[in-house]
């Protein structure tokens, strides 16, 4: 207790502790908003699909990026085809705040 009356009596500390509540803010607003963008209609496997439509068109970052995640099969304007992807790690991707939406990739597609 002492240690955090010692933060909040020097501007340091309040500084910090400000900049440790934003990020946890942040944050939590991720983990909230991540599931909104996965789409319905994935199939019920495990390995999927997936089209990753992004607000810009994706950089070689953002390949490298997706590429932890599964296969990068070529990209489509603002949008990114990743193969193989875990269906667990669906929201671990809507979580980059520049991913717009997440869909199931149509075969043939």
């Amino acid at each position: 207790m002492k240690l955090v009356r010692a933060a909040l009596d020097s501007r340091r500390g309040r500084i910090l502790l400000g900049l440790l509540l934003a990020w946890l803010l942040w944050q939590a607003w991720l983990a909230l908003h991540a599931p909104s963008k996965v789409a319905d209609g994935f199939p019920d496997r495990q390995r999927v699909n997936a089209l990753i439509t992004l607000p810009f068109i994706p950089e070689r970052f953002h390949i490298l990026i997706f590429q932890r995640f599964g296969r990068v099969s070529g990209t489509d304007g603002n949008s990114v085809e990743v193969r193989n992807i875990d269906k667990n790690q669906l929201n671990a991707i809507a979580r980059y705040y520049w991913v717009s939406r997440i869909e199931p990739l149509q075969p043939g597609g």
